[in-house]
């Protein structure tokens, strides 16, 4: 089970802000497929210092040997990572299960980043007479870990609304079937907000249809290397 990125202290500091020792760099990665992955949360448990990887999946944090950092990514089981020295780190994130997710959301149910991350958000504010808020890093960062956070709790409400017990109570699918089913179909936040639990059935319905309908293979999604 994936480590929580929620256990992260309300005073952390982002990797931005000048500070008095070393600086890790590294690359997050997608496992089996090695695809880079953007806005991984990268928190370094010794010092606080907190930060997300760029569009090529690229990371830069202070920290020094003997720190732990903990990388975290919707939908990923997060890796632990102790510095034993300070050559550039390469992270592989497994994607969860659909079974995996379903208990990772429920076991964060009541994160609230604002009550947590209070700084975050007065940070990721625009004031049209403060050119700093627009263009400092700080602020440039805590506008991406607020983005983070929304991300992470609209697929905690996809989850919430689209689970096994539920879909598996529509469709006579189970386990791998079932799993993979959900993976393909799986609907967007926009619709999950906007639909009610008739149109999920109808939608879940539909799905399953063009599900029967596709050749074997392209019923299964391919197991990760």
């Amino acid at each position: 089970m994936r480590t929580k990125i929620f256990a992260v202290v309300a005073g952390c500091f982002f990797a931005g802000t000048t500070y008095a020792q070393d600086r890790l760099e590294g690359t997050v990665t997608e496992a089996g497929s090695n695809a880079r992955l953007a806005e991984v949360f990268v928190k370094n448990t010794s010092n606080k210092r907190l930060t997300l990887t760029d569009k090529n999946g690229k990371y830069i944090i202070p920290a020094g040997t003997g720190n732990i950092l903990i990388f975290s990514a919707p939908g990923y089981a997060s890796d632990t990572l102790f510095l034993t020295d300070m050559r550039n780190k390469y992270i592989s994130l497994t994607p969860l299960s659909i079974a995996l997710r379903e208990v990772n959301i429920t076991a964060s149910r009541r994160f609230n980043p604002r009550a947590e991350y209070p700084e975050v958000y007065t940070r990721a504010k625009v004031y049209p007479l403060s050119p700093t808020s627009w263009f400092s890093k700080d602020a440039r960062d805590a506008r991406r870990l607020k983005h983070y956070f929304e991300r992470d709790a609209q697929e905690r409400t996809i989850d919430s609304a689209f689970n096994r017990v539920y879909v598996g109570s529509l469709v006579p699918l189970k386990g791998k079937d079932l799993e993979d089913f959900m993976t393909i179909y799986r609907p967007t936040y926009a619709f999950v907000r906007d639909n009610n639990g008739q149109s999920m059935v109808t939608y879940v319905n539909d799905s399953y249809k063009r599900w029967k309908a596709l050749p074997a293979s392209k019923r299964k999604v391919p197991d990760l290397q």
